[in-house]
């Protein structure tokens, strides 16, 4: 017998196995190809409706210009013109006061009406509410401002009646300086509330209920436990509630104009309101713009000033 010997078979090398996990060129360039497509849209509405407007504002900031006659360059005149304006100097003081007091009120109350609801409630009743509380929102501030008038008006209104029934004299609401803007402010209150309202409720419905009940057993209770542990939880979406306020509360217009315009005197009177009839009551659209830059360099600046303070007091699970 003859032995055969069966020749030894060199393993093959093993080929490189294709990286499934990468996407092939193609492919990528496909995706971001579709998502360009997608947000589009939304960048072509923000460079028309926001960017151009903006670089428009400072442009014709720097001209004079009435509609009527064609623009003549007017260089830093319509800045300076502006500081010098008392009416306008009152006009951001306004505002600034008005921004204060309108959001803080804004915020507690739509926090405690937020904590409130979030107890234990019946759901159909809950859902009532927060309804409730959210429709105003969804109306113009012109037709509830109208509305809001007739309300505070000194001698026919429903609000100086109800409270001459506890034997209150009437209250000049919307014709003293004192009480116009506290008038202002109750109408822009309570038609805004409903959006931070909104957004507490969501907020505390995405702190896990662990938290609550650990703290429960570490003997935090009432008061306590909102301020050391569902506040702090809160933080973000209260930063988010703050900044969106401040920002429409310093572009507020309706409310005042509707129902004092801006009296009396000028105790009312808001800076888009100025910036309003500087433009088309007077024909002064050089001014106008000039304020309104003035007016988005306060908002950006105090928006990042909430922002720098949010460091402190901001906490992210």
């Amino acid at each position: 017998m003859t032995n055969t010997q069966v020749p030894a078979v060199r393993p093959r090398a093993a080929t490189p196995a294709a990286d499934v996990s990468r996407p092939s060129p193609l492919r990528t360039r496909g995706t971001r190809l579709l998502a360009a497509l997608f947000l589009a849209p939304t960048v072509v509405g923000i460079v028309v409706f926001t960017v151009v407007p903006i670089v428009g504002s400072v442009v014709l900031s720097l001209f004079h210009w009435n509609v009527i006659d064609s623009p003549s360059f007017a260089g830093m005149a319509n800045y300076r013109e502006v500081f010098t304006d008392a009416t306008v100097r009152v006009s951001f003081l306004n505002t600034l006061v008005f921004m204060v007091f309108a959001v803080a009120a804004q915020l507690l109350i739509a926090l405690a009406l937020a904590l409130t609801l979030n107890g234990r409630m019946p759901g159909w009743l809950r859902s009532v509410f927060r309804s409730a509380f959210f429709f105003p929102l969804v109306l113009s501030a012109a037709s509830i401002s109208v509305v809001m008038k007739y309300l505070f008006n000194q001698d026919f209104g429903v609000v100086n009646w109800l409270i001459g029934l506890v034997g209150i004299s009437p209250v000049p609401w919307l014709t003293s300086e004192h009480a116009a803007l506290a008038t202002v402010i109750i109408v822009y209150v309570w038609q805004q509330f409903g959006f931070s309202f909104l957004l507490f409720i969501g907020g505390l419905n995405n702190i896990p209920k662990e938290v609550h009940e650990a703290a429960s057993l570490d003997g935090a209770t009432g008061l306590r436990k909102h301020l050391h542990v569902t506040l702090p939880l809160l933080s973000p979406t209260l930063l988010v509630a703050t900044v969106v306020g401040v920002i429409n509360a310093l572009q507020v217009f309706e409310q005042p104009y509707v129902l004092t315009n801006g009296g009396p005197g000028d105790s009312t009177r808001t800076v888009v309101m100025v910036i309003y009839e500087t433009a088309f009551e007077q024909l002064r659209f050089g001014e106008a713009s000039a304020v309104g830059v003035l007016l988005f360099v306060l908002i950006m600046a105090v928006t990042a000033l909430q922002f720098r303070l949010s460091r402190r007091f901001v906490h992210y699970q």
